[in-house]
């Protein structure tokens, strides 16, 4: 089968055949992909910047973490049938050789992610713990389940910025995380969301596309100028980082309240210089978000049963998995917002 493999320290991806992965064990079901989703974490990893070296142990491995598909085998002691659809939550737990259920209190397990630190969904096929397969409402189509892991990623990251009932809201970074991050941050209730980004007009056209039309470019005017002309001077209540740029969250710091919450979700390759005495003054919160748990995936999917044309804007391509290097350099020169590969 066709595997797009990440087989080297570097720059790159390589297309190869490869075996199909073997049939389940006890507690396993085989998984024929039917979407998987190009992430921002993918085209960093693509690209080899710094703070993805943590893969080269694992290497070589078929990458790809937001997918969903059909099961295509069990093993013994499940309970899915064949032919289920379903969404794959990427992190597995493995403590004394055996997997286990993100949650799972296992002294000394080791943390997986799939696609990134083991076989992943840029394949046909692959190979996992049941317990990974959650399975999809009938509402929701194998393209909209790629979306539901970068979904809940983006409302962890709402969670631990505890965004209220009437809150505005400041996103940093208008790509997938981030118009997920503004998806959930109104669902969660907030009064009002900004997204900035610099000269990043796609996927200002897609959150236009999923009603959001405070879209601030920092191309045109420094951050805390735009975003203050648009509150009328008012600081915001919450703040959602999602670039990967860490004068982001300086740039932002100056227009959020007193007391107020920044969340930061990017993954970064450099460190952040933080103006202590400011940020002690106004008691600001710096928090981190990373990941997602079962329950969140839950409230995703119920999010997206409820309405799932509203979401479908966040994809702008769809290709095959024989085009993906392709796919890749899509993302990567920020022409595309989402792309979705068929295996």
């Amino acid at each position: 089968m066709l595997a797009l493999r990440k087989t080297t320290a570097g720059f790159g991806l390589e297309a190869l055949e490869v075996p199909e992965p073997p049939a389940p064990g006890p507690g396993e079901v085989r998984v024929r992909v039917e979407a998987v989703g190009i992430c921002g974490s993918d085209v960093h990893a693509y690209e080899w910047t710094d703070g993805y070296g943590h893969m080269v142990p694992y290497l070589p491995l078929t990458m790809g973490h937001e997918f969903a598909g059909r099961v295509d085998a069990a093993g013994d002691g499940v309970g899915l049938a064949i032919g289920a659809r379903v969404a794959v939550h990427p992190a597995l737990y493995r403590g004394s050789g055996a997997n286990a259920w993100p949650g799972d209190a296992r002294i000394g397990a080791e943390r997986l992610t799939m696609g990134l630190t083991a076989d992943g969904g840029f394949a046909r096929f692959v190979t996992i713990p049941a317990g990974n397969a959650l399975p999809l409402p009938d509402a929701v189509d194998a393209e909209l389940g790629a979306l539901v892991e970068p979904l809940a990623v983006a409302a962890e990251a709402v969670l631990v910025g505890e965004v209220r009932l009437g809150d505005t809201v400041l996103v940093l970074g208008p790509g997938t995380i981030g118009q997920g991050l503004a998806l959930m941050a109104r669902a969660a209730g907030a009064g009002r969301v900004l997204v900035a980004g610099r000269a990043d007009a796609p996927r200002f056209d897609v959150l236009r596309q999923l009603g959001f039309a405070d879209c601030i470019d920092i191309a045109d005017a420094p951050l805390a100028d735009q975003v203050l002309a648009a509150t009328g001077g008012k600081p915001v209540d919450v703040v959602l980082e999602a670039t990967g740029h860490p004068p982001s969250i300086t740039d932002a710091l100056p227009v959020l309240k007193r007391a107020g919450v920044l969340v930061v979700a990017g993954i970064h390759a450099a460190p952040l210089s933080l103006p202590l005495t400011a940020f002690v003054r106004n008691r600001h919160q710096l928090r981190a978000s990373h990941g997602s748990e079962r329950s969140t995936w839950g409230r995703v999917m119920a999010l997206l049963e409820r309405d799932p044309e509203g979401f479908r804007p966040m994809i702008t391509h769809r290709l095959p998995l024989a085009r993906g290097l392709e796919g890749f350099e899509l993302s990567r020169q920020r022409a595309a917002s989402k792309v979705i590969l068929l295996p």
